[in-house]
């Protein structure tokens, strides 16, 4: 089941996605949901209102140090998870979740002054899946994101922000 909603949060459509993942039903009676886009179509990247030292907004979730973004949601990056850190650098399984979500890009944010590495095992894992990846420092992958975000296409990221 996947709930679409509007920028108030309030749902707009409910969709129902069968077993068989051939076809998506939507199921809503509302005037809002006779669109014919299933939930992958309408879902949208959330943009990045602000970025600021260990400080990141984004659009419909919450206030994050380092954070994953992806079409329709956004969650804290926890580095533990996967054994992250400046040194190795990027997992791929910190990429895993956000390829999943049917992304065409992905933009990673190195931090403000590009301390934490990306391995090219891991750029590779990403391009090997036909997703384009981006390595840019924070800010300006911040930027980049938004930008493709607000064109509408399906981006995702994971953006660190300190050092």
């Amino acid at each position: 089941m996947c709930l679409l909603y509007d920028h108030l949060y309030a749902p707009l459509c409910e969709w129902k996605v069968p077993a068989s993942r051939s076809k998506v039903t939507n199921i809503c009676s509302s005037a809002s949901c006779e669109s014919s886009l299933g939930p992958s179509e309408a879902m949208t990247s959330p943009k990045i209102n602000n970025l600021s030292w260990g400080s990141m907004r984004v659009e419909g979730g919450g206030s994050y140090k380092d954070c994953k973004v992806w079409p329709g949601g956004s969650r804290a990056w926890d580095w533990r998870e996967t054994g992250t850190n400046h040194t190795p650098g990027v997992q791929p399984a910190d990429l895993d979740e956000i390829l999943k979500k049917g992304v065409s890009t992905l933009v990673i944010g190195r931090g403000m002054n590009e301390v934490l590495q990306v391995p090219q095992r891991t750029i590779d894992h990403v391009q090997r899946q036909g997703v384009e990846c981006i390595v840019l420092q924070t800010e300006s992958a911040v930027d980049e994101y938004n930008k493709m975000a607000s064109a509408g296409k399906k981006v995702g990221g994971v953006f660190h922000s300190t050092c």
